[in-house]
């Protein structure tokens, strides 16, 4: 794909850009030609397949291009990366993220999920506009700084976090537009981006150093759990280590559910029929109770907008490989350090694998449709050995947030329409989502 087609459509609108080099590619590899810089976009499932998981050895995360090597400066090693430093992490963090364990914390997250939406009650009374994201994001720290922190990160550290991380997905955008730019060389955001994490050290270190104290005494939080964890070789992760991957784990337990559900309440307005199955599927499985464990496994038409919404703006938008060794894909050489684009966002919306893939349609994921469907065609968790550690935390944090909302308030948005995308290290919408809420009445707090 020349430069002449590349450079202009990247910089009017990122998002449609990138879905349209997918449906242009036909689901072959192609090259895209960014100057100096030309990765091969895969975009077909058994490609992806291949990359991700059959030979995800030979295509590690591309550490020193693209996307990853501006949020390095942030994450650094650890498990965000790749090689010795990630498996160390994996190791010790897998074990806290297992669908046995994760189940047996509902309750917990249910609860801690109550206490935060209670605070909604008043600007429902009163006819209040809300900020949806800034709503979200305080119900998700709630939770997950109580459940997964053990309280060690207060909420208003963990919302100052999210506004650092925040600041830091638009300022490390002129790096991922022009990722041939060397480190040293100056860009416009960098200013940004170091105060950011400046901020975010400033919040987590001194927390961080605290825990190691207490680490030995048996709490499962996560910062515990780092520093009494062993590496493969029976050694401890150090300080700059515990550090990368509490920095990572509250991002990453927290950014996916914020930025995916701002985009529910947009689509279930433009389309009444989808907000009335929901109502409807709660007030039959929940009733006038508060939503608990028992409830989840019969949420099945909520599961299915969840996965829809994944599909239009999965969180980890952009997987950047690199080669390690020559390769063949779909009959194209993949020469030794050559840089892959895989993206979610391109292959979930490409119309080869979707049908009216632009629709906000739920019902392409009920047991009927996904019947056949190739594994890799909706990827928003990565797959194979990468594959995120909370995807299953989300869907169930996820569900509880919104059966919680939709069974006590009924709101209406301040804009009508679904925003647009604006492309940062994750997705988000163009415009702020404002709603009015309304208390349903009867229902159990």
């Amino acid at each position: 794909m020349p430069l002449r087609h590349v450079v202009p459509s990247l910089m009017r609108d990122p998002a449609r850009a990138l879905v349209e080099f997918g449906d242009r590619s036909g689901g072959e590899v192609v090259k895209l030609n960014l100057g100096s810089f030309r990765p091969y976009l895969i975009t077909h499932p058994d490609h992806l397949q291949r990359v991700l998981r059959e030979k995800s050895g030979n295509y590690v995360r591309a550490g020193d291009g693209l996307q990853w090597r501006p949020l390095k400066r942030l994450f650094g090693e650890g498990i965000l990366s790749d090689g010795e430093y990630w498996t160390n992490s994996r190791q010790i963090l897998q074990p806290l993220f297992t669908a046995r364990r994760i189940d047996g914390l509902v309750d917990r997250l249910a609860v801690a999920i109550e206490e935060a939406i209670d605070e909604l009650a008043e600007p429902a009374r009163t006819g209040q506009p809300v900020d949806m994201g800034t709503v979200q994001a305080e119900i998700v720290c709630s939770a997950i700084m109580r459940v997964f922190f053990d309280n060690k990160i207060t909420v208003p550290d963990a919302m100052r976090i999210m506004e650092a991380q925040d600041a830091i997905a638009w300022s490390v955008m002129p790096r991922i537009m022009v990722p041939w730019a060397p480190n040293y060389a100056p860009m416009p955001g960098d200013r940004t981006f170091r105060r950011a994490v400046q901020l975010i050290d400033d919040l987590l270190l001194p927390t961080v150093r605290a825990a190691r104290d207490t680490a030995h005494e048996g709490a499962d939080d996560i910062i515990s759990t780092l520093w009494r964890g062993r590496t493969e070789d029976g050694g401890r992760l150090d300080e700059r280590q515990v550090r990368n991957d509490t920095v990572a784990m509250v991002a990453t337990t927290t950014e996916t559910t914020i930025s995916v559900l701002t985009w529910l309440w947009p689509h279930i307005e433009q389309d009444p029929t989808v907000a009335t199955r929901l109502y409807e599927e709660l007030d039959r499985v929940v009733g006038d109770q508060p939503v608990r464990r028992e409830h989840l496994r019969e949420l099945r038409y909520l599961r299915q907008v969840l996965d829809e919404l994944l599909r239009l703006y999965p969180i980890g938008w952009l997987f950047p490989r690199r080669a390690v060794e020559e390769d063949v894909i779909g009959g194209v050489r993949i020469p030794a350090g050559a840089t892959l684009v895989v993206s979610p966002l391109i292959t979930q919306r490409m119309s080869m694998f979707w049908d009216r893939p632009e629709v906000f349609d739920p019902d392409r994921f009920s047991p009927e449709a996904s019947r056949g469907r190739p594994k890799y065609a909706h990827f928003p968790f990565g797959g194979g050995p990468h594959q995120c550690l909370g995807m299953h935390l989300f869907y169930l944090e996820a569900t509880l947030i919104v059966a919680t909302l939709l069974s006590r308030f009924r709101f209406r948005l301040r804009r009508s329409g679904v925003p647009g995308i604006k492309v940062a290290a994750a997705l988000r919408p163009l415009d702020r989502v404002e709603v009015t809420l309304r208390p349903v009445q009867g229902v159990a707090a």
